[in-house]
């Protein structure tokens, strides 16, 4: 078990930061979550009214939207002070690339990573990982590992701290659901603020 810990979730992402692999990260993590689909499909002792259960969102969804507030306050605060010229890029200068992140990151990012690093992690590894706080811990650094990939610490800092933070709200809440919409909201953001360059696996598509 720790075995395997560690092959997926340590060196798997450590070496795709330094191997280019065709399509970038997305069909990687889709053939993943294909993968732990098949798994929970087989497995008994988990309760996959977790992977949805759409009754934690709305009393979860004042404390979500709050936090998000403060952040979105920060980040717009951070690339004015910083970088300028950026604020608000995508949008600005590709609309039309912005609008299908708006409507593609949610279905094709969001939710495989949430099912990897939320529900399979925390469910797979809860015997080894003893404790809410040690597998929240586990789940933030594999999930910031698994971004190194887009070569810049912003990518890595940023991850940490919303692994932390999602893999605290999927333990609280038991709504895989209920960490998507927060996932989507923050990621969302940071596309529309200036920061989402330091997310992409390509070519630089702001201006």
């Amino acid at each position: 078990m720790v075995a395997e810990f560690i092959l997926v979730f340590v060196v798997l992402p450590v070496a795709f930061a330094f191997v280019k692999v065709p399509g970038g990260p997305i069909p990687v993590l889709l053939v993943l979550t294909v993968v732990v689909a098949f798994f929970f499909r087989r497995a008994r002792d988990f309760d996959r009214r977790d992977l949805w259960r759409p009754e934690a969102l709305r009393p979860e969804l004042p404390r979500v939207l709050r936090l998000w507030a403060l952040a979105a306050v920060l980040a717009v605060a951070a690339v004015w002070v910083f970088d300028r010229e950026h604020l608000f890029d995508l949008p600005r200068h590709n609309p039309g690339l912005w609008a299908l992140i708006i409507v593609a990151y949610p279905v094709v990012s969001v939710y495989p990573q949430e099912l990897v690093f939320r529900a399979f992690l925390l469910h797979r590894y809860r015997t080894m990982l003893r404790g809410e706080r040690i597998s929240a811990a586990a789940s933030a650094l594999s999930f910031g590992l698994a971004h190194l990939l887009f070569g810049n610490p912003v990518a890595v800092v940023l991850t940490l701290l919303g692994g932390w933070l999602f893999a605290r709200r999927y333990q609280r809440t038991r709504s895989l659901l209920t960490v998507c919409v927060e996932h989507a909201a923050y990621g969302l953001l940071i596309f529309t603020v200036g920061l989402g360059r330091y997310f992409y696996h390509g070519t630089n598509f702001g201006n």
